[in-house]
C-alpha cells in the first residue's frame, strides 16, 4: 500500500518545500511498502478563519486509511493535502482553506496509480487557468497526467497499467469533486448523503452511448471486453482504449461536481470502490456519521469503515479518506415530535357528556 500526504510537520511526514515563488517539479510524497497484515494511516488537523466573523468558513480536517484486503498486490494509492497552496509553496488567493484530496484506484500495476497521484497536483497548479478558473484547471490536469503517463510508457513500456482516479479540492467555501472510473465521493450534509460523482460504469447509459460513438463496445458489463470502467487515466497499451486525438472509447476526461460548503455540510467520504461494493452512500455515512460522534477523530474513523468493508467480504483492495467540514463532531439529530389530530365522533360526545351528567348526580 501507499500513503501520500503533503504538508509538514512531524510524524515521518515530508517537509512543505520552500516558498521559493516558484512550483515544485514534482509534488514530493511519503511512501510506505506493506505487508497483507499491516495497514498504514494518514491524518492531519487545518483549521482556518474566516476574515468575516458572521460568515460561514470551513474547518478542514481528514485522514485517510487503506488495507490490501483479500488481493495479493495493493494497488490503491491516496494522498491528502489539508493546505495544498501552502505545500506548493504558493500564497493562498482568498480567505479559508485550500485542500487537495485524492484516492487512486490502480489496474494492471500500480504504476499508473502512483504516476497519477504524484502528477496531478502539479499538473492543476501549473495549469494557465489556475487559480482563476478552478474547475477548468482540473479537467484538463486530469488529461495532461494522461497524456504525461502516455509519454512515460513509451519510454518505459513496464510502467503499463492503469487507474481510476477521483480528486477533491476545497477552496474557500467552494468543494469541487472531479471523478474519472468508479470511486465515489459522498457528502453527509445534516446526516443525509449526496452524492457527488457518478461511477463510470461502461453499462450505464451514458456512459455507453458515448463508448459507442467512439468506436468500442460494451460486452457483458466490460468496455471492450476488457475493462469494468468506462474512465480511467493510463491503460496506453490496450488496443483500441485510447486515440491520440482523445477520442477513444476510454476517456480520462472527468465529471466536475461542484457545492457551496453550509454549516450543515459535515463531512466528506471519498474511497475507492473496495468500500461501494460493500456499502451503500446512505449506509457509509451513517456507519461514519455515528463513528465521529464516538471520537470526532477522521483518521480512526477511516480506519473503522475499512474494517467493517473487511468484515463484510469486499473482495479488493479498500482505500478511504474522510473530510471533516467542522471542528466538533457531527450534532445528535432529534426528530420533531409529529403533530396528530385526535377527533372524536358524536357518538362518543354523547357517551362523554352522560358520563359527565352521572357525576354531576
Amino acid at each position: 500500500m501507499e500513503e501520500h500526504r503533503l504538508g509538514g510537520g512531524g510524524g515521518g511526514r515530508p517537509p512543505i518545500p520552500a516558498a521559493t515563488g516558484r512550483k515544485p517539479a514534482l509534488a514530493r510524497h511519503a511512501s510506505f511498502v506493506r505487508s497483507p497484515a499491516n495497514s498504514t494511516k494518514s491524518g492531519s488537523e487545518k483549521t482556518f478563519e474566516s476574515m468575516d466573523a458572521a460568515a460561514y468558513m470551513p474547518v478542514v480536517r481528514s485522514g485517510g486509511w487503506a488495507d490490501i484486503g483479500s488481493r495479493r498486490s495493493m494497488e490503491d494509492v491516496f494522498i491528502c493535502s489539508d493546505n495544498f497552496m501552502q505545500d506548493f509553496g504558493l500564497e493562498s488567493f482568498e480567505d479559508g482553506p485550500s485542500a487537495f484530496y485524492g484516492v487512486f484506484d490502480g489496474h494492471g500495476g500500480k504504476h499508473a496509480a502512483d504516476f497519477v497521484c504524484n502528477n496531478l497536483p502539479r499538473f492543476i497548479v501549473e495549469d494557465e487557468d489556475f487559480p482563476r478558473e478552478i474547475e477548468k484547471a482540473l479537467s484538463s490536469a486530469f488529461l495532461q497526467t494522461d497524456a504525461a503517463f502516455a509519454d512515460a510508457c513509451s519510454v518505459n513500456s513496464s510502467l503499463a497499467s492503469g487507474t481510476t482516479a477521483l480528486a477533491v479540492l476545497v477552496v474557500g467555501r467552494s468543494l469541487l469533486v472531479a471523478n474519472a472510473g468508479d470511486c465515489r465521493a459522498v457528502l453527509c450534509c445534516r446526516g443525509k448523503a449526496i452524492e457527488m460523482s457518478r461511477d463510470h460504469k461502461p453499462s450505464c447509459n451514458r456512459e455507453k452511448v458515448r463508448i459507442e460513438a467512439s468506436g468500442g463496445y460494451v460486452y457483458d458489463g466490460y468496455l471492450n471486453g476488457q475493462l469494468n470502467v468506462a474512465r480511467a487515466i493510463g491503460d496506453w497499451h490496450m488496443e483500441g482504449m485510447k486515440a491520440c486525438d482523445r477520442l477513444g472509447p476510454l476517456s480520462a476526461e472527468p465529471e466536475v461536481m461542484i457545492r457551496n460548503l453550509t454549516e450543515e455540510d459535515e463531512f466528506l467520504i471519498i474511497g475507492c470502490d473496495g468500500i461501494w461494493d460493500v456499502f451503500r452512500s446512505q449506509n457509509a455515512v451513517d456507519f461514519a456519521r455515528r463513528k465521529l460522534q464516538e471520537h470526532n477523530d477522521p483518521v480512526t474513523c477511516c480506519k473503522e469503515l475499512v474494517d467493517e468493508a473487511i468484515k463484510r467480504k469486499s473482495g479488493d483492495n479498500i482505500s478511504v479518506v474522510v473530510i471533516c467540514f467542522n471542528s466538533r463532531p457531527p450534532p445528535v439529530l432529534t426528530a420533531p415530535r409529529p403533530h396528530v389530530q385526535r377527533s372524536i365522533s358524536a357518538e362518543g360526545l354523547r357517551e362523554l357528556q352522560s358520563f359527565l351528567d352521572s357525576l354531576a348526580d
